[in-house]
């Protein structure tokens, strides 16, 4: 397993390095339209942030894409999906496929980006281990979502009041313990909101002389305190690697490799060529371009 990048692991504004991906797609009451649950999570933080989308369309997505920046501001880099990784996922998937996987849509994205100064990456196809993080955010999203509202549909204004109350409670999990006692954990949300969102907000303090308050240097003592705790307790916590320990010989140019692919019926498989190898900064080859009979990829 390789090491975390260096956007996991560097201290950083929260969502200024974001991943994103889709959930669903969910029965909404009107019409019996579907409704898509649109997810970033800062890869630094874990806060997760949520969007409801009514359609799977490039457009759409970007309407999303700004809903969430004027709430959480600017990202400077955002990972996704490659659209192949739905490659033999549910049918209720294959729309979802399509539009990830389009060249326009892909084209469009990256170009409406760059003109905000924001770099989109895509992670590799058929390996949607890289990315992870998004992956394990979207898994605790439908958890909840499937404990609520379960095989009923709800109406827009119900599903988009939900997915606000789901962020919340996600975005309160613990990500370490410390033996603090004003703060005995630390949270998603002390990042965004600096507290948890089941705390009670302090009292009005405008009765008091302007003299006895300090309330900016407070401010920023407890935010560097929260920064500290996030080296300390959770940054040592992820350097644990619970697999693919062993090291294997690297994958070369001109090796033949079998090709998974969920789709194709019994006994057909797909060889392929390695073409091209990429190694990480340790110099171990972790993605490949493979060329088949048919395509490159």
């Amino acid at each position: 397993m390789a090491d975390l990048p260096g956007v996991r692991i560097t201290e950083a504004l929260p969502f200024q390095h974001s991943g994103c991906d889709y959930a669903g797609p969910f029965i909404l009451k009107e019409r019996k339209t579907k409704g898509y649950i649109c997810l970033f999570v800062c890869l630094v933080t874990s806060a997760i942030h949520l969007e409801l989308a009514t359609d799977l369309s490039t457009d759409t997505f970007l309407a999303c894409l700004r809903r969430f920046m004027s709430l959480r501001g600017k990202c400077s880099q955002i990972f996704s999906d490659n659209g192949t990784n739905f490659v033999g996922a549910k049918r209720a998937l294959d729309e979802m496929q399509q539009l990830l996987s389009s060249q326009e849509h892909q084209r469009n994205l990256t170009r409406s980006l760059a003109n905000n100064g924001i770099k989109w990456s895509f992670i590799p196809p058929h390996s949607p281990h890289w990315g992870g993080k998004w992956e394990s955010s979207l898994r605790s999203v439908k958890l909840h979502l499937r404990r609520i509202v379960g095989k009923s549909g709800l109406t827009f204004e119900q599903m988009q009041t939900l997915i606000a109350q789901i962020s919340a409670v996600v975005n309160s999990r613990p990500l370490c313990y410390t033996p603090d006692t004003d703060l005995n954990y630390l949270s998603p949300a002390h990042f965004l909101i600096g507290r948890p969102f089941t705390t009670v907000p302090e009292g009005d303090l405008t009765h008091l002389p302007i003299n006895r308050l300090d309330y900016w240097q407070n401010l920023q003592s407890m935010y560097q305190g929260f920064w500290k705790r996030w080296h300390q307790e959770h940054l040592t916590s992820l350097q644990q690697r619970q697999k693919w320990s062993n090291k294997e010989r690297n994958i070369a140019v001109d090796n033949v490799v079998l090709v998974k692919d969920s789709n194709l019926p019994p006994a057909a498989w797909i060889p392929a060529r390695v073409v091209e190898a990429h190694p990480g900064p340790d110099g171990l080859v972790r993605a490949v371009k493979l060329k088949t009979s048919t395509s490159q990829f």
